[in-house]
């Protein structure tokens, strides 16, 4: 199993939109970065991931795990990016900040802080067990 974040604004697709789904999940669309879009073609179904609120919030808020593997994205016209298809978990018992997430120097190459501008990327296990900690969320 590998570990992700999903990184999303509220204001475009939320935490609570994303419950709202239910069992069906829905689709990581929209991602134009090829980094991201590769990162995605590598998950495989029952992946975790932490669901990311960025711009004004910037924290940690649930767990996601993906549902359907990569496959085409039909809101790419040119047929170029894929996405997978997520659902939610739980929420985080305390959403982690990004500062918080900064402050704690086992985190330092967590791919948030270094490559702070993609939708998805990896975190290791060692990093995700640490995020669950700081969150008080077990899974």
């Amino acid at each position: 199993m590998a570990y992700w974040l999903f990184k999303s604004e509220p204001n475009t697709w939320s935490w609570d939109q994303q419950v709202q789904k239910g069992d069906q999940g829905e689709g990581w669309d929209g991602v134009r970065n090829y980094q991201a879009a590769n990162n995605m073609k590598t998950m495989s179904i029952g992946d975790l991931g932490f669901f990311y609120h960025s711009v004004k919030e910037k924290r940690i808020v649930g767990i996601v795990d993906v549902i359907s593997p990569y496959h085409p994205d039909p809101t790419d016209a040119s047929g170029r990016f894929g996405m997978v298809t997520i659902r939610a978990i739980t929420p985080m018992v305390r959403p982690v900040t990004l500062a918080e997430i900064k402050a704690e120097e086992s985190l330092a190459d967590l791919a948030l802080v270094r490559q702070a501008r993609l939708s998805v990327v990896p975190v290791s296990s060692a990093e995700w067990n640490y995020i669950l900690t700081m969150g008080q969320t077990a899974i």
